[in-house]
């Protein structure tokens, strides 16, 4: 009986302002993740990081929002479809959800939605608003109520809904234009319709397009506030007040329209006037403004910006003047890339209150999340949150000794992930949990490939035509000794930490920066390295901004050779051999070039038989022949030659599969000379070596539903069979037993933990620790997802 539960799941938030919500009911986070919706308890006292992920979506989420007083979830996404989740239970700690509902009436993606408990309103991109309605008496569905477009050439942004009174609502529309749009209904509960609808009202004072809205809940009935954010830099609040409260004043029309006091009176129904007027311009921030959020008891307004800041907003008690009395984020320089040290802004924001605590969260650039707690409303104590790449993850490797991961994205990081085992006063965890230790490359290119070349060395491959080499610094070393208790032998010449120079693309030792800079001329405290310092008064696993910075390798080396980008690359056991690929068309760029890692020179004559891309190479666990397979639907197998290092050719096989060959790997050598291949053709092939006739035959072969993209096989003979996993095109991954009798299933793991998309690489742990009969398995994903599995058998 063969047992699988996720470790641990490493996927970031979408770019995107109305990605996340919270709720307060379950204590849980939801949020936009590729094409799914990741969910996290950000007030978990053990920092397990994603629970699950919702797949359903076909296309990139766009907007999150839970339906408070209910337990529905509400998703849009860039599929043109809205989808309905709902707990399968009242258990606040089950994160099982399904969905009940997929409203596809839209040709256009959905870009943002708005809920109040049975009522949705959704603005699409190709201009028009909607109105849905639950229909209690047809299972709870919801059901166009109206549909209707803002005004000509005015595309929705941001909406807020609100409950004026009874059942009649204003909807606020913020767009492509500079006015705040208002629009007035009343929803008929029994015919399930949208009456009286009309647009009641045009705000005026913006200059650029209106981003956020957010009606403040009515502690006051009929007196209540409107926030409106643009990109024009300010936040304009609005009062409004109903029947009796309104008070009529002379409109003092001036030239100042950012201050004038305009009535916009108009009637919802006949015994329901509402007037808005201009309450408020807060001004303080230097770049558009992303998302708003109301406190839940205050009067406090928690903006976030693209300028990497977090402000909360308060009317001053004498003056009534609205100032900032709270800053958080960075202090970014305008123009600043991820790869010169900033984040790139904020996309949203949330805030709750806990056991009398405020919690403040905002998603970056960068994918990661980042919590901030406060008690008083003044101090504020960062906690530690969950990072994750925002797009593809194209390869993860193990390191030699299975203590960490390594993984490569499109998102132009190489990252190392890593078991928290260990509080930083030495004592042991009561639960183990992953999180991101080091961010080791920031890169100017998407990353493609990256393999260990021992516990403190990688290499990376990019969309580049070079290699990189990197050293573990110092400081990356004493975290993962403290809290991973991963020990290697730290040298004086091992630098303390790396930076990155400006405009520059190669991580460098930080001494070597600051001699190039001259700052050792002008650096306080005894030249301090800040860096290293940070990094080693870390009470917990490094936060985002840390990540961010501080926690880089130093490149040692770069290797040339290839004309197009990199497509894969491994490295002999013994650590003394690089063998890499790029792309091609041609049987002059299809070639394996083989470096030497004690010159970093490129040994001569590359080996050449393919003629197009090669998809994976793999050593042999004695590293005596070397695997390729290729584009051209056809693998080959060179034998080394200790002595000199160079390698034959000892077999290509012309037409092994139908079509493109994804993936290959080597049994470990107990078992015999056997490896495997995966095809397009939705096949797993087995090939062993007969000393007959000194040639690879076919063994065995599996079918499958779907094209077999990604292969592993682990590197211990258990019973005398060993493990395959493999993993499809669609996400599933599947674990075989192989031995004499072929490939048998052990399990196909559920659909509810495996990723959405294609899976790009599968990696058992090396040396594996995880304790009897445990085994661990790392998947990299199109759905922009790193997951480690535990296998219990």
């Amino acid at each position: 009986m063969v047992e699988v539960s996720t470790e641990s799941i490493f996927i970031g938030a979408n770019q995107q302002n109305q990605v996340s919500d919270f709720s307060k009911k379950r204590k849980l986070v939801a949020y936009g993740a590729g094409k799914t919706v990741a969910l996290w308890n950000p007030l978990d006292p053990n920092n397990r990081g994603v629970l699950s992920t919702l797949k359903g979506h076909k296309s990139d989420v766009t907007c999150v929002k839970f339906m408070h007083g209910t337990d529905l979830l509400v998703t849009a996404s860039e599929d043109f479809c809205v989808k309905i989740w709902r707990f399968q239970d009242n258990n606040v700690s089950n994160v099982d959800l399904e969905c009940i509902q997929t409203i596809d009436h839209y040709n256009h993606t959905i870009v943002t939605l708005t809920v109040l408990p049975s009522v949705i309103a959704i603005g699409c991109a190709n201009g028009l608003v909607s109105i849905w309605i639950q229909d209690s008496t047809n299972g709870g569905v919801f059901v166009l109520g109206k549909e209707f477009p803002i005004e000509k050439n005015v595309l929705p942004l941001s909406l807020s809904l609100s409950n004026v009174l009874d059942n009649k609502y204003m909807l606020a529309v913020g767009g492509t234009a500079v006015h705040v749009f208002i629009f007035t209904f009343i929803v008929n509960s029994e015919m399930h319709t949208v009456d009286n609808h009309k647009l009641a009202a045009r705000l005026e004072g913006h200059e650029d397009w209106v981003k956020s809205l957010s009606f403040r809940y009515q502690e006051t009935p009929g007196d209540y506030l409107l926030c409106s954010g643009a990109q024009d830099r300010y936040i304009r609040l609005w009062r409004i007040k109903i029947n009796d409260l309104i008070e009529y004043v002379e409109d003092n029309m001036n030239n100042l329209t950012l201050l004038n006091n305009k009535q916009y009176i108009f009637d919802i129904d006949i015994d329901l006037k509402v007037c808005i007027t201009f309450e408020a311009l807060i001004m303080g921030h230097d770049d558009w403004i992303s998302s708003l959020q109301w406190h839940e008891t205050r009067l406090q307004l928690l903006t976030s910006t693209a300028d990497t800041a977090l402000m909360v907003w308060e009317p001053d008690e004498v003056s009534g003047i609205w100032v900032c009395n709270l800053r958080l984020g960075e202090l970014s320089s305008k123009g600043a890339s991820t790869a010169t040290g900033s984040s790139g802004g904020f996309w949203s924001c949330l805030w709750f209150t806990d056991n009398e605590q405020d919690y403040i969260l905002t998603n970056g650039r960068t994918g990661s999340w980042r919590l901030w707690a406060s008690k008083d409303n003044l101090i504020t104590e960062q906690k530690l949150a969950i990072t994750g790449t925002t797009k593809e993850v194209t390869d993860v490797c193990w390191s030699p000794d299975g203590k960490y991961l390594l993984s490569t994205s499109l998102d132009q990081t190489t990252r190392l992930y890593a078991p928290w085992s260990f509080n930083a006063n030495g004592s042991k965890r009561a639960v183990r949990t992953w999180h991101e230790f080091s961010r080791p490359q920031i890169h100017g290119y998407d990353m493609i490939c990256v393999e260990a070349l021992d516990k403190s060395r990688f290499v990376s491959g990019g969309d580049e035509k070079i290699l990189r080499s990197f050293d573990e610094p110092k400081g990356v070393a004493e975290i993962l000794q403290k809290f991973v208790d991963h020990s290697i032998e730290a040298t004086e010449q091992m630098p303390e930490s790396a930076s990155v120079p400006v405009l520059g693309l190669s991580n460098k030792a930080t001494e070597d920066v600051n001699e190039e800079n001259d700052v050792n001329e002008i650096e306080t405290n005894d030249n301090k390295n800040i860096s290293y310092d940070l990094v080693q008064s870390l009470e917990s696993p490094p936060m985002e901004d840390i990540l961010q910075r501080h926690l880089l390798w130093p490149e040692s080396e770069k290797l040339y050779g290839h004309g197009y980008e990199i497509t894969c690359l491994d490295i002999s056991p013994d650590g003394q051999l690089i063998a890499s690929a790029c792309r091609s068309n041609t049987l002059q760029h299809s070639v394996i070039r083989i470096f030497e890692t004690k010159t970093w020179l490129e040994m001569k004559s590359p080996l050449a038989f393919h003629n197009l891309t090669i998809t994976r190479l793999r050593f042999s666990d004695d590293g005596k022949y070397l695997l390729a397979v290729c584009r051209d639907r056809k693998w080959s197998i060179w034998e080394r030659n200790f002595e000199d290092n160079t390698f034959v050719l000892l077999q290509g096989d012309e037409k092994p599969h139908t079509k493109i060959i994804w993936d290959g790997d080597w049994a470990p050598k107990e078992y015999g000379n056997v490896f495997f291949t995966a095809s397009r053709d939705r096949s797993i092939k087995s090939w062993a070596f007969d000393g007959k006739k000194k040639e690879y035959i076919q063994q065995d072969v599996i079918k499958h539903t779907r094209p077999v993209t990604a292969l592993s096989v682990h590197d211990a003979v258990i019973d005398g069979k060993i493990f395959v996993a493999a993993g499809l095109e669609n996400g599933e991954i599947l674990i075989y037993k192989y031995g004499s009798g072929g490939f048998k299933l052990l399990v196909n793991l559920d659909d509810k933990i495996t990723p959405a998309d294609k899976i790009t690489r599968l990696r058992w742990k090396t040396n594996n620790t995880g304790g009897d009969n445990q085994l661990f398995l790392a998947s990299a994903s199109s759905d922009n997802s790193t997951r480690i599995y535990s296998v219990t058998y």
